[in-house]
C-alpha cells in the first residue's frame, strides 16, 4: 500500500466538490481555517458551477478533479463535501500521475467511492471531515483532520458498549458509507475487506435497509477472513409503521456472529459533528476491551 507523504507548513491544498454543488459562504469558513494550519488553499476549477443538484456537468467535474490529482504542486486533495455524485465520475479518471506522486485525498459520505477505488489500486486515503462541516466540527474533529495531514500520531479513544466484542489487532483499515461500499460490491472499486479492519457508518437509511445491505456484504464474502469490525455514527436511522424489530446493534451482530472477530460500536466517525480522521489503507491497531476501545494510527 502507497502511503502519501505528510504535508507540511507552506504547502497547497486543493478543494473540489466531485458530488453537490456548493457556494463560497459555505467554504469561506474552512478556507480560513486551513489557512490558519499554514496551508495555502487553491480551489478546483467549476467548483462553484451548478448543474441541477450538483457542482457542474460531470464533465467540469471530472476535468476539476483530474487537475487537482495531476498537478505537481497540489500536496493534499480535500472534498468540499458529499451528497450523490462522485460515482459518476470514478470511471473518467486516470489516476496513473497520483500512483506516481501520491498525495492524501480526503472526504467521507459519497466520497467512499473515492477511498474505495484508491484502496483497490494500492493508495492510502484520508476517511475525514469536509469543508461544509468544518464551521460545526469538534474541535478534537479538526485537530484529528489536522494531525493525520501533517504525519503525526493518530491515536482515538472511545468508550465501551455492551455490544462490543474484545479484542486486539493490527490490520489495515478500509471501509465508509455503508450505502456506497454496498452499491460498489462487485464493480472494480468493490472493498477488499481480506484480512482487514472493516468500518462503515451510515447516514438516514432505514433499518430493513442496514439489514439488507449487511446480508449482502455477507454473502458477497467481505467477513469471511475479516480481522476486527468497526461500527462508527449511524445518524438519523428510520423504521416503518411496523417496526423492523431490531437494533443497528442486534442487525449486525446477527450476520456477524459467526465470524467471531472483535467487533466494536459508537466509533466517533461519520456523520456528526465529532467525526474524527481514519486513514483508509494504513496499518492501524485497534485494542477493544472493557474499559472501552483505543485506535493507534502512526
Amino acid at each position: 500500500m502507497i502511503i502519501p507523504p505528510k504535508i507540511n507548513i507552506g504547502d497547497k491544498i486543493g478543494i473540489v466538490a466531485p458530488a453537490r454543488k456548493i457556494t463560497s459562504d459555505l467554504l469561506d469558513p474552512a478556507i480560513d481555517i486551513l489557512r490558519s494550519w499554514g496551508l495555502e488553499v487553491v480551489l478546483g476549477s467549476f467548483i462553484f458551477e451548478e448543474d441541477n443538484q450538483f457542482s457542474g456537468t460531470i464533465h467540469q467535474r471530472t476535468i476539476s478533479f483530474q487537475k487537482m490529482l495531476d498537478d505537481p504542486s497540489i500536496n493534499a486533495v480535500l472534498c468540499a463535501r458529499g451528497g450523490y455524485g462522485t460515482v459518476q465520475l470514478i470511471d473518467k479518471i486516470d489516476f496513473t500521475i497520483l500512483t506516481e506522486n501520491p498525495k492524501w485525498i480526503i472526504g467521507y459520505s459519497d466520497i467512499t467511492v473515492l477511498h474505495s477505488h484508491l484502496n483497490k489500486i494500492g493508495l492510502s486515503s484520508l476517511h475525514a471531515t469536509m469543508p461544509i462541516n468544518f464551521i460545526s466540527n469538534s474541535k478534537k474533529s479538526l485537530n484529528s483532520l489536522k494531525k493525520s495531514l501533517f504525519g503525526h500520531q493518530n491515536i482515538i479513544k472511545f468508550q465501551p458498549h455492551s455490544k462490543n466484542q474484545y479484542g486486539r489487532v493490527n490490520a489495515e483499515i478500509v471501509g465508509g458509507n455503508l450505502s456506497i461500499l454496498y452499491s460498489l460490491l462487485g464493480s472494480n472499486s468493490d472493498v477488499d475487506t481480506d484480512g482487514k479492519i472493516l468500518f462503515i457508518e451510515d447516514l438516514d437509511e432505514y433499518l430493513y435497509h442496514i439489514d439488507r445491505m449487511v446480508i449482502s456484504m455477507k454473502r458477497n464474502r467481505k467477513f469471511v477472513n475479516l480481522k476486527a469490525m468497526i461500527i462508527g455514527e449511524m445518524s438519523h436511522m428510520n423504521d416503518n409503521d411496523i417496526p423492523f424489530g431490531k437494533t443497528i446493534e442486534e442487525i449486525i451482530i446477527e450476520h456477524v456472529k459467526e465470524y467471531n472477530f472483535p467487533l466494536c460500536f459508537g466509533f466517533p466517525c461519520g456523520h456528526l459533528d465529532d467525526n474524527r480522521s481514519l486513514r483508509l489503507g494504513s496499518k492501524s491497531v485497534l485494542e477493544i476491551n472493557e474499559n472501552g476501545c483505543i485506535l493507534l494510527q502512526n
